[in-house]
Protein backbone atom coordinates (compact mmCIF):
# COMPACT_ATOMS: atom_id res chain seq x y z
CA UNK A 1 0.00 0.00 0.00
CA UNK A 2 1.25 3.23 -0.93
CA UNK A 3 0.30 6.24 1.19
CA UNK A 4 1.41 9.22 0.05
CA UNK A 5 -0.26 12.52 -0.94
CA UNK A 6 1.53 13.63 -3.73
CA UNK A 7 1.72 17.38 -2.53
CA UNK A 8 4.23 16.24 0.39
CA UNK A 9 6.21 14.11 -1.49
CA UNK A 10 10.25 14.13 -1.70
CA UNK A 11 11.17 11.29 -3.38
CA UNK A 12 9.23 9.68 -6.25
CA UNK A 13 10.63 6.27 -7.84
CA UNK A 14 8.89 5.34 -11.13
CA UNK A 15 8.89 1.88 -12.55
CA UNK A 16 12.05 1.82 -11.87
CA UNK A 17 14.79 -1.22 -13.39
CA UNK A 18 18.08 -1.73 -12.72
CA UNK A 19 20.93 -4.40 -13.15
CA UNK A 20 24.38 -4.90 -12.18
CA UNK A 21 25.65 -5.32 -15.92
CA UNK A 22 29.17 -7.54 -14.79
CA UNK A 23 26.51 -9.94 -13.31
CA UNK A 24 24.78 -12.40 -15.43
CA UNK A 25 21.54 -12.96 -12.74
CA UNK A 26 18.24 -11.36 -12.55
CA UNK A 27 17.78 -7.73 -12.53
CA UNK A 28 17.94 -5.91 -8.69
CA UNK A 29 14.84 -4.36 -10.09
CA UNK A 30 11.86 -4.21 -12.56
CA UNK A 31 8.88 -1.84 -12.95
CA UNK A 32 10.09 -0.99 -9.48
CA UNK A 33 7.93 2.02 -7.91
CA UNK A 34 7.70 3.84 -4.38
CA UNK A 35 7.46 7.02 -2.97
CA UNK A 36 8.36 8.87 0.25
CA UNK A 37 7.09 11.85 2.33
CA UNK A 38 8.23 14.84 4.26
CA UNK A 39 8.20 14.08 7.64
CA UNK A 40 8.73 10.87 8.29
CA UNK A 41 10.91 8.16 8.93
CA UNK A 42 10.96 4.48 7.13
CA UNK A 43 12.12 1.69 8.31
CA UNK A 44 13.63 -0.26 4.63
CA UNK A 45 13.21 -4.01 5.13
CA UNK A 46 14.10 -6.52 3.28
CA UNK A 47 15.91 -9.87 2.91
CA UNK A 48 19.44 -10.13 1.65
CA UNK A 49 19.65 -9.38 -1.93
CA UNK A 50 16.27 -7.14 -2.03
CA UNK A 51 17.72 -4.13 -3.67
CA UNK A 52 18.13 -2.49 -0.33
CA UNK A 53 21.28 -0.79 -0.74
CA UNK A 54 21.00 -0.33 -4.21
CA UNK A 55 18.29 1.36 -3.90
CA UNK A 56 19.47 3.47 -1.52
CA UNK A 57 22.33 4.79 -4.46
CA UNK A 58 19.45 5.05 -6.99
CA UNK A 59 17.69 7.57 -4.38
CA UNK A 60 20.87 9.57 -4.16
CA UNK A 61 21.86 9.43 -7.68
CA UNK A 62 24.61 7.70 -6.93
CA UNK A 63 23.53 4.57 -9.56
CA UNK A 64 21.67 5.24 -13.04
CA UNK A 65 18.92 3.04 -13.80
CA UNK A 66 18.26 1.49 -16.65
CA UNK A 67 14.72 2.28 -16.88
CA UNK A 68 12.52 4.97 -14.97
CA UNK A 69 13.06 7.57 -12.76
CA UNK A 70 13.92 9.08 -9.83
CA UNK A 71 13.26 12.69 -8.39
CA UNK A 72 13.54 14.64 -5.64
CA UNK A 73 11.47 17.27 -5.15
CA UNK A 74 10.58 17.19 -9.32
CA UNK A 75 13.99 17.08 -10.04
CA UNK A 76 15.91 14.07 -11.55
CA UNK A 77 18.59 13.53 -9.35
CA UNK A 78 20.67 11.94 -11.70
CA UNK A 79 21.51 15.80 -12.80
CA UNK A 80 23.65 16.13 -9.85
CA UNK A 81 22.28 19.43 -9.08
CA UNK A 82 23.99 21.18 -6.56
CA UNK A 83 20.30 22.61 -4.95
CA UNK A 84 19.98 18.36 -4.84
CA UNK A 85 23.11 16.95 -3.79
CA UNK A 86 23.24 19.76 -0.74
CA UNK A 87 19.83 18.57 0.37
CA UNK A 88 20.73 14.66 0.72
CA UNK A 89 23.18 12.91 2.81
CA UNK A 90 23.46 9.05 2.44
CA UNK A 91 25.09 7.40 5.75
CA UNK A 92 26.37 4.09 4.12
CA UNK A 93 27.16 1.02 5.82
CA UNK A 94 30.54 0.52 5.25
CA UNK A 95 33.09 3.76 4.89
CA UNK A 96 36.28 4.89 5.58
CA UNK A 97 37.09 8.08 7.48
CA UNK A 98 40.15 10.59 5.97
CA UNK A 99 43.11 11.40 7.61
CA UNK A 100 42.50 14.30 9.72
CA UNK A 101 40.62 15.64 12.26
CA UNK A 102 37.12 16.28 13.06
CA UNK A 103 37.17 19.64 12.99
CA UNK A 104 38.67 19.91 9.93
CA UNK A 105 36.46 17.30 8.35
CA UNK A 106 33.67 19.47 9.19
CA UNK A 107 34.74 22.70 8.12
CA UNK A 108 35.65 20.92 4.46
CA UNK A 109 32.12 19.03 4.35
CA UNK A 110 30.21 21.33 6.16
CA UNK A 111 31.33 23.95 3.73
CA UNK A 112 28.60 21.59 0.94
CA UNK A 113 25.38 21.85 3.27
CA UNK A 114 24.06 25.29 3.39
CA UNK A 115 22.47 24.18 6.77
CA UNK A 116 25.20 22.94 8.68
CA UNK A 117 25.59 23.66 11.88
CA UNK A 118 28.62 23.28 13.76
CA UNK A 119 27.27 23.61 17.36
CA UNK A 120 24.87 20.86 16.51
CA UNK A 121 27.25 18.66 15.51
CA UNK A 122 28.32 19.24 18.84
CA UNK A 123 24.87 18.35 20.63
CA UNK A 124 24.63 15.19 18.58
CA UNK A 125 28.16 13.97 19.45
CA UNK A 126 27.30 14.57 23.39
CA UNK A 127 24.03 12.64 22.73
CA UNK A 128 26.88 9.66 21.78
CA UNK A 129 29.24 10.37 24.76
CA UNK A 130 31.89 11.30 22.01
CA UNK A 131 34.84 14.01 22.46
CA UNK A 132 34.39 16.08 19.59
CA UNK A 133 38.17 16.78 19.92
CA UNK A 134 39.61 13.71 17.85
CA UNK A 135 42.42 14.47 16.34
CA UNK A 136 42.85 11.00 13.63
CA UNK A 137 39.41 10.31 12.60
CA UNK A 138 40.95 6.83 10.81
CA UNK A 139 42.36 6.20 14.45
CA UNK A 140 38.46 5.39 15.74
CA UNK A 141 37.00 2.12 16.14
CA UNK A 142 34.09 1.33 13.54
CA UNK A 143 31.58 1.98 16.24
CA UNK A 144 32.89 5.67 17.26
CA UNK A 145 33.02 6.17 12.99
CA UNK A 146 29.67 5.55 12.66
CA UNK A 147 28.75 7.68 16.08
CA UNK A 148 30.56 10.37 14.59
CA UNK A 149 29.66 9.98 11.00
CA UNK A 150 25.89 9.84 11.87
CA UNK A 151 26.30 13.25 13.99
CA UNK A 152 27.95 14.95 11.36
CA UNK A 153 25.26 13.63 8.76
CA UNK A 154 22.04 15.25 11.27
CA UNK A 155 23.93 18.25 11.54
CA UNK A 156 23.73 18.86 7.75
CA UNK A 157 19.91 19.10 8.24
CA UNK A 158 19.61 17.81 4.60
CA UNK A 159 15.50 17.54 3.78
CA UNK A 160 16.36 13.84 3.03
CA UNK A 161 18.74 11.27 4.92
CA UNK A 162 19.54 8.14 3.67
CA UNK A 163 21.01 5.02 5.94
CA UNK A 164 22.11 1.75 5.04
CA UNK A 165 22.28 -0.57 8.35
CA UNK A 166 23.60 2.42 10.42
CA UNK A 167 23.26 0.30 13.94
CA UNK A 168 25.86 -2.14 12.84
CA UNK A 169 28.84 -2.29 14.54
CA UNK A 170 27.02 0.01 17.57
CA UNK A 171 26.87 -1.63 21.00
CA UNK A 172 23.95 -1.35 23.21
CA UNK A 173 24.54 1.40 24.60
CA UNK A 174 24.74 3.33 21.06
CA UNK A 175 21.91 2.00 19.89
CA UNK A 176 19.95 3.11 22.28
CA UNK A 177 21.82 6.57 21.80
CA UNK A 178 21.02 5.88 17.97
CA UNK A 179 17.09 6.10 18.55
CA UNK A 180 17.41 9.31 20.88
CA UNK A 181 19.15 11.05 18.15
CA UNK A 182 16.78 10.24 15.45
CA UNK A 183 13.52 11.47 17.46
CA UNK A 184 15.58 14.25 18.59
CA UNK A 185 15.98 15.54 14.89
CA UNK A 186 12.80 15.05 12.91
CA UNK A 187 10.34 18.19 12.17
CA UNK A 188 8.17 18.17 9.52
CA UNK A 189 10.45 19.13 6.33
CA UNK A 190 12.90 16.18 7.26
CA UNK A 191 12.22 12.81 6.01
CA UNK A 192 14.45 9.84 7.19
CA UNK A 193 14.95 5.99 5.51
CA UNK A 194 16.46 3.68 7.34
CA UNK A 195 17.26 0.38 5.68
CA UNK A 196 18.48 -2.46 7.99
CA UNK A 197 18.39 -6.23 9.10
CA UNK A 198 18.24 -5.12 12.45
CA UNK A 199 14.46 -4.66 13.04
CA UNK A 200 14.57 -4.41 17.05
CA UNK A 201 16.81 -1.23 16.48
CA UNK A 202 14.21 0.77 14.96
CA UNK A 203 10.80 -0.45 15.96
CA UNK A 204 10.44 2.58 18.51
CA UNK A 205 11.94 5.56 16.36
CA UNK A 206 10.39 4.78 12.83
CA UNK A 207 7.01 5.73 11.86
CA UNK A 208 6.29 4.50 8.46
CA UNK A 209 7.27 1.04 7.25
CA UNK A 210 8.05 -0.07 3.66
CA UNK A 211 9.11 -4.32 2.97
CA UNK A 212 10.45 -4.74 -0.57
CA UNK A 213 11.06 -8.60 -2.07
CA UNK A 214 11.97 -9.26 -6.00
CA UNK A 215 10.84 -6.03 -7.47
CA UNK A 216 7.84 -5.68 -5.08
CA UNK A 217 6.52 -3.83 -2.44
CA UNK A 218 4.90 -6.28 -0.13
CA UNK A 219 4.20 -3.57 2.42
CA UNK A 220 4.27 0.35 2.54
CA UNK A 221 2.03 1.47 5.55
CA UNK A 222 2.59 4.17 8.42
CA UNK A 223 2.58 2.28 11.83
CA UNK A 224 -0.34 3.81 12.91
CA UNK A 225 -2.18 2.15 10.01
CA UNK A 226 -0.62 -1.32 10.32
CA UNK A 227 -1.51 -1.25 14.56
CA UNK A 228 -4.99 -0.03 13.56
CA UNK A 229 -5.57 -3.74 11.55
CA UNK A 230 -3.38 -5.90 12.90
CA UNK A 231 -2.93 -6.93 16.42
CA UNK A 232 0.94 -8.15 17.89
CA UNK A 233 0.68 -10.17 20.75
CA UNK A 234 4.14 -11.67 22.61
CA UNK A 235 3.71 -15.38 24.37
CA UNK A 236 0.58 -16.19 23.09
CA UNK A 237 -0.96 -19.46 23.72
CA UNK A 238 -1.43 -22.48 20.87
CA UNK A 239 -5.26 -21.96 21.26
CA UNK A 240 -4.39 -17.95 19.97
CA UNK A 241 -2.10 -19.07 17.93
CA UNK A 242 -4.99 -20.80 16.10
CA UNK A 243 -6.74 -17.87 15.40
CA UNK A 244 -3.77 -16.04 13.93
CA UNK A 245 -2.86 -14.39 10.66
CA UNK A 246 1.10 -15.71 11.36
CA UNK A 247 2.69 -17.32 14.55
CA UNK A 248 5.72 -18.21 15.36
CA UNK A 249 7.12 -20.24 18.66
CA UNK A 250 8.79 -17.69 21.40
CA UNK A 251 10.62 -18.83 24.31
CA UNK A 252 7.35 -18.39 26.41
CA UNK A 253 4.53 -19.08 23.77
CA UNK A 254 3.85 -17.91 20.46
CA UNK A 255 4.62 -14.68 18.62
CA UNK A 256 1.72 -14.26 17.01
CA UNK A 257 -0.03 -11.44 14.07
CA UNK A 258 -3.71 -11.48 14.76
CA UNK A 259 -6.64 -8.80 13.09
CA UNK A 260 -7.13 -6.13 15.41
CA UNK A 261 -11.01 -6.39 15.35
CA UNK A 262 -11.72 -4.58 18.59
CA UNK A 263 -9.66 -1.29 18.18
CA UNK A 264 -7.29 -2.50 20.65
CA UNK A 265 -4.26 -0.44 21.41
CA UNK A 266 -1.20 -2.87 20.47
CA UNK A 267 2.71 -1.85 19.68
CA UNK A 268 4.05 -2.64 16.58
CA UNK A 269 6.64 -5.62 16.55
CA UNK A 270 8.36 -5.39 13.68
CA UNK A 271 10.30 -8.28 13.75
CA UNK A 272 7.14 -10.17 13.97
CA UNK A 273 5.52 -8.17 11.08
CA UNK A 274 8.07 -8.61 8.88
CA UNK A 275 8.26 -12.35 9.63
CA UNK A 276 4.83 -12.75 8.32
CA UNK A 277 4.81 -10.63 4.99
CA UNK A 278 7.51 -12.86 4.23
CA UNK A 279 5.57 -15.97 4.75
CA UNK A 280 2.59 -15.11 3.15
CA UNK A 281 3.67 -12.31 1.00
CA UNK A 282 -0.29 -11.94 -0.76
CA UNK A 283 -2.09 -12.14 3.11
CA UNK A 284 -0.69 -8.95 4.26
CA UNK A 285 -0.22 -7.63 1.34
CA UNK A 286 -3.99 -7.65 0.89
CA UNK A 287 -4.85 -6.55 4.38
CA UNK A 288 -3.24 -2.98 3.06
CA UNK A 289 -4.23 -3.46 -0.68
CA UNK A 290 -6.60 -5.33 -1.81
CA UNK A 291 -5.94 -4.84 -5.31
CA UNK A 292 -2.22 -5.59 -5.31
CA UNK A 293 -3.03 -9.07 -3.46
Amino acid sequence: MNETNNNNQIMQVERLAFSYGWLKQKPVFTDFSLSLERGKVYGLLGLNGAGKSTLIYLMAGLLTPKAGTVTMCGTDVRLRRPSTLSDVYVVPEEFEMPRMSLRKFATLNGALYPRFSYDDMLHNLAIFDIDPEIKSLPALSMGQKKKVLMSFAFATHTSLMLMDEPTNGLDIPGKSQFRRLVASQMTDDRTILISTHQVRDIDRCIDHVVIVDNSRVLLDASVASITAKLRFVENGTAADAGEALFSQPSVMGYSLVLPNTGDEETELNLETLFNATLADRDRITGIFNPKNA
